[in-house]
Formats: C-alpha cells, sequence, structure tokens
C-alpha cells in the first residue's frame, strides 16, 4: 500500500508523517524506516525507528532509488513500514508523469514484500493524476 501525505512547503506534512510514525511503531510487528535528505529529524525519532539519511549515499536517479528501496528490503525482511519524508527530492521526481510512474513501481514492491510506504510529497491535490489523488490520505 503507498499512502500520501501533500501539501504545498511549509505545511506541515513532515509533522503528520512523524505523529504517524510514533502512532504506528506502538502497533507495529516489524520494523519501521524513515528516509530522509538529511538527519535533521534523527532526535524527533524513536529508536525504534531506522534513520537513513539518503545524502549518505550515492543514489542519483529515481530507478537508483527505486533500486535502493528494493536493497533495503532485500536485506531486512521485517520491514513493515517505510516512510519517505521530502519524496519528490529523494526519489529525483522532477514531473507528474515521474511520480505516477515511481508510484506505480513502489505499488508493485509493496504488494509483493507486504511493505507500507508513506511518502510526504510537496505538491498540491490538483497537480496528481487521478491514479496517484487516490492514494492521499492527509492534502495540506
Amino acid at each position: 500500500m503507498v499512502e500520501i501525505i501533500a501539501g504545498g512547503r511549509g505545511k506541515g506534512k513532515t509533522r503528520q508523517l512523524l505523529d504517524r510514525i510514533h502512532e504506528d511503531i506502538k502497533k507495529a510487528d516489524g520494523d519501521i524506516v524513515y528516509i530522509d535528505k538529511s538527519q535533521k529529524h534523527m532526535y524527533e525519532l524513536t529508536s525504534k525507528v531506522r534513520l537513513i539519511n539518503m545524502a549518505d549515499y550515492t543514489v542519483a536517479s529515481t530507478d537508483e532509488f527505486l533500486g535502493f528501496l528494493s536493497g533495503a528490503i532485500s536485506q531486512n525482511s521485517d520491514i513493515e513500514e517505510i516512510a519517505l519524508d521530502s519524496f519528490l527530492t529523494i526519489a529525483y521526481i522532477n514531473s507528474t508523469e515521474e511520480l505516477s510512474r515511481a508510484i506505480e513501481k513502489l505499488d508493485v514492491i509493496s504488494e509483493k514484500f507486504n511493505v507500507r510506504f508513506i511518502l510526504c510529497v510537496s505538491n498540491d491535490e490538483f497537480e496528481f493524476s487521478e491514479s496517484v489523488k487516490a492514494k492521499i490520505i492527509v492534502n495540506l
């Protein structure tokens, strides 16, 4: 399952994501991973959540990013949820077509490995394709 927290910059998407993680960790049987473009929110996460700072890795395209996610999942079959903050930035997405394509691939990964993805996307709802709009759980 892919879920999206959408809204313009500075609308509070990250706070929504962090609140969701704190709720999910209470009932999680597996591991939760938080991926961001920096370590800025490291101290806001419980030690039960694995933080991955994408700046530490040499990923330079959407396909490389999706491969990175697949590799992380392959190394830990206990991952239940992956939260992706600043998704457009960390996944190198520059258009609505690239976003739709990436989400389609995340859907396949999610279904195959039973991992839930929660994305923070700095776009307003009108900027999404219809298939992507259906995945919005919070629109700020």
